[in-house]
């Protein structure tokens, strides 16, 4: 790695002061790192005895930690967008998964022979499955008094669904949409408790008709807007009930453990362990942390599941007395619960169920020895099974490419799917040259598009078509696209996806119920393959679903030996494997700029992206991605976009801070980032362009789903690669890096890699010793395997 400055400016590497602490993103000292999507991934908060922010409740928490509240005057009327159809699809999915579960009558299975509190919990869950009371001795204290029985399933948070998404509960402009009257009395209680009156509109969202009426009986049911932390909620509550507020209200334990498990579905968990959710609860305030966790699940607010410490060991015998089997005891909530269930249910289906006859073994064998290397045992694999993992970096996408290329030559309906438009693209051209060179595909002098993305990629329209489109390249969909119906195949007339074999790119980036919507999607006898790099970072959403598979070894692994060449992937790879190398860069592909604050670090940057990259190397600036740790501090996203700004195109940002021309960030809905670029701003809304699709946005969204784009972080990068990078790691940093998130961050690059270096030691101690951090998940002990740690 070269240790010089940047190739046309001379830096001076002095000794770096102390920089000057920054504002945090939501109110917290230093620089921490706000995911994307619901806050989730290696930078969010963990449930841990010091809690974790959530912001003020002035905004809710939407992308990025960003507000993201509902839409107060409605959304547009007529066709439905990308983010509406796929909210329609997914609840239309869930639905269907919902009523699966139902059909499962048998009793819970508790795995072994328990005694003490394990066996009086899982009383607890039959007695309360069946209708019956608890148990009270499931936990120390008598069960407290219960108020009558809430539905099962709450309504979500409305940042988890855009505003305006069809058949949200409250969305405005869609069908049973919130009342006007609702929202007014629910803004007369919240003036009332001293509560933000802009949080009305969430609130009524949130618990439908009759809010007013609930948040009067339960206060701390305006924990369930996402944003408003439980101290807030505490003022309210004490404002509204006075001399009957007490920290031991049976509302308060409940309503601060659904807070709980929810804040632990951001940073990544599917469930918590029964100790660090007690631990939790008591380090807010909840005196009978145990009394807590029994009311809720009483209320069928929240699940509680045993999992066996090693399925794989033999039960204890009827005769052995006092034996039982190690167990850990999780909590969660229904809908993640009912994911990952569905989740090892739809594997278990693909792995048992007999692939379509598509072609004889003998063309199979064909197919796999006209390929090369690990490209051909990729083949081999597809072939003998329903699901197959494929690991590996950048350039062992060519491998599912020659994969789909044969699949294709076989007859097989075949499609494949990313994470973002930018990797859809990039794939897209990758597999244009497999098909181009396979025998029966098109001719590698076909006509190529007149639309390119900015990095030179064919424009993602060349392979989003129909399957039946004479061009037959136009197999590569996105994931959103694919599941909302606006790209792919569409449905068969049971509701699965026409097509016999699924590879999906970026499968890393799956949480739970994109997981779980996709695999209950695919027809009985389809292929399915989740290719990826499994040192990146993880998804948004909760869930590890790459990782527990590859992990539980339940089905086939492919491992791709094809490196990614040049000193850029000589550096990641070494970053894999935990060693930050020097590399030998003779064409400057890795520069390393140090700086000795922020300040200097946003200058430097602006420099770097505007005159210097574009100088040394000719990548325009339109084609160089920063990218720093977070949003807040004095070099996160913001102060480095408004520096970019003034410098690359200034102007007035007359519609909401945007000019024509600006780049952005557009997150259509949480946990989904599409880098696109404003056209114009009319009383419509925002007009922006996105991988080469119009896109408006309406005025009440934009604050919430638009930021400038021309820095992001590494959780909205993931998924695209630009010709040149950015990656700036100022001082205040050093807590927000990790191995995933240097080799993430830096792997973004094609040609060039600037390191704009104020981290000093904490960046090569990041990728020596400090992994991904651990998420709990249930899915390995439904696959039968021992629980992932």
């Amino acid at each position: 790695m070269s240790t010089e400055p940047e190739p046309t400016e001379k830096t001076e590497p002095g000794t770096r002061g102390a920089a000057p602490e920054p504002e945090g993103a939501e109110g917290e000292p230093g620089l921490s790192e706000e995911t994307d999507g619901a806050g989730a991934g290696e930078g969010a908060s963990e449930v841990s005895p010091d809690g974790e922010g959530a912001g003020e409740p002035g905004a809710a928490e939407g992308e990025d930690g960003d507000s993201a509240g509902g839409d107060p005057d409605g959304a547009a009327k007529g066709k439905l967008s990308e983010a509406e159809a796929e909210l329609a699809a997914q609840r239309i999915e869930r639905e269907r998964i919902a009523r699966r579960k139902a059909e499962k009558q048998g009793p819970v299975e508790s795995g072994a022979k328990l005694s003490g509190k394990a066996a009086d919990l899982l009383a607890a869950v039959r007695a309360v499955e069946s209708g019956a009371k608890p148990v009270a001795a499931v936990f120390s204290e008598p069960e407290p008094p219960r108020r009558p029985a809430q539905e099962p399933v709450r309504p979500r948070p409305v940042s988890a669904e855009p505003a305006g998404a069809p058949g949200v509960v409250g969305a405005p402009g869609s069908v049973g949409a919130t009342a006007p009257r609702t929202v007014e009395a629910v803004r007369r209680v919240l003036a009332e408790g001293g509560a933000p009156e802009a949080l009305a509109p969430q609130v009524a969202a949130v618990l439908g008709d009759g809010a007013d009426d609930e948040l009067r009986a339960d206060p701390w049911q305006l924990l369930r807007v996402t944003g408003v932390r439980p101290e807030q909620a505490d003022g309210f509550a004490r404002a509204l009930l006075g001399a009957d507020c007490a920290p031991d209200d049976e509302r308060r334990g409940r309503a601060v453990t659904v807070w709980l498990l929810e804040q632990a579905a951001l940073a990544g968990h599917t469930a918590l362990e029964m100790p660090a959710l007690t631990a939790a609860l008591a380090q807010r305030g909840v005196p009978d942390a145990e009394a807590a966790v029994q009311s809720t699940i009483a209320e069928a607010e929240a699940l509680v599941f045993q999992d066996a410490l090693d399925p794989a060991a033999p039960e204890p015998a009827e005769d052995e007395e006092g034996a039982e089997r190690p167990v850990r005891i999780l909590v969660g909530l229904e809908r993640y619960a009912l994911a990952e269930e569905s989740l090892a249910d739809g594997l278990a289906r693909l792995i048992n169920s007999v692939p379509k006859e598509d072609g004889s073994a003998e063309d199979w064998e064909r197919a796999a020895a006209s390929a090369k290397g690990s490209a051909a045992e990729l083949i081999r694999a597809v072939a003998a099974g329903g699901l197959v993992l494929h690991t590996g970096g950048e350039a062992s996408r060519a491998e599912p490419a020659a994969l789909l290329a044969a699949a294709r030559g076989l007859g097989l309906r075949a499609w494949a799917a990313t994470h973002s438009p930018l990797g859809r693209d990039r794939f897209g051209a990758l597999l244009e040259a497999a098909l181009s060179s396979t025998p029966g595909g098109p001719s590698s002098d076909a006509e190529p598009s007149d639309r390119t993305t900015q990095a030179g990629s064919p424009d993602s329209s060349d392979f989003s078509g129909s399957p039946d489109s004479p061009d037959s390249r136009r197999t590569v969909v996105t994931v959103a696209g694919l599941l909302s119906g606006a790209e792919g195949p569409g449905r068969d007339a049971d509701g699965a996806f026409d097509l016999d074999l699924l590879v999906v790119l970026d499968a890393p980036q799956l949480d739970v119920e994109s997981a779980a919507l996709l695999v209950e999607s695919l027809p009985d006898g389809a292929r399915l393959v989740l290719g990826g790099d499994p040192a990146v970072l993880w998804s948004a959403g909760p869930g590890r679903v790459f990782a527990d598979l590859l992990a539980a070894r339940i089905c086939p692994q492919v491992a791709s030996r094809r490196p990614d060449p040049g000193p850029l992937g000589e550096l990641i790879s070494g970053i894999g494997i935990g060693e930050l190398n020097k590399v030998e860069a003779p064409g400057k592909e890795v520069v390393i700029v140090p700086v000795r604050d922020a300040g200097e670090a946003v200058h430097r940057t602006v420099q770097l992206v505007a005159d210097s990259v574009p100088r040394a190397f000719g990548i325009p600036a339109e084609e160089t991605q920063v990218i720093t740790p977070g949003h807040g501090g004095a070099a996160g996203t913001r102060a480095l976009n408004a520096a970019l700004k003034e410098r690359l195109n200034p102007g007035p940002g007359r519609f909401g801070g945007f000019d024509p021309g600006d780049r952005v960030a557009y997150s259509p809905v949480p946990g989904r980032t599409l880098p696109g670029h404003v056209v114009r701003a009319d009383a419509e809304g925002l007009h922006l362009t996105c991988a080469g699709e119009p896109v408006v946005v309406p005025k009440e969204r934009v604050e919430q789903s638009v930021r400038h784009g021309w820095a992001m972080t590494a959780h909205q990068a993931v998924g695209g690669r630009w010709p040149a990078v950015v990656a700036v790691l100022p001082g205040d940093a050093a807590q927000a890096l990790s191995r995933p998130w240097v080799y993430t961050a830096f792997g973004r690059a094609d040609r060039h890699l600037s390191v704009v270096q104020g981290a000093e030691q904490a960046l090569p101690r990041a990728v020596a010793e400090i992994p991904a951090k651990p998420r709990t998940t249930r899915l390995p002990t439904l696959l039968g395997a021992p629980p992932a740690t």
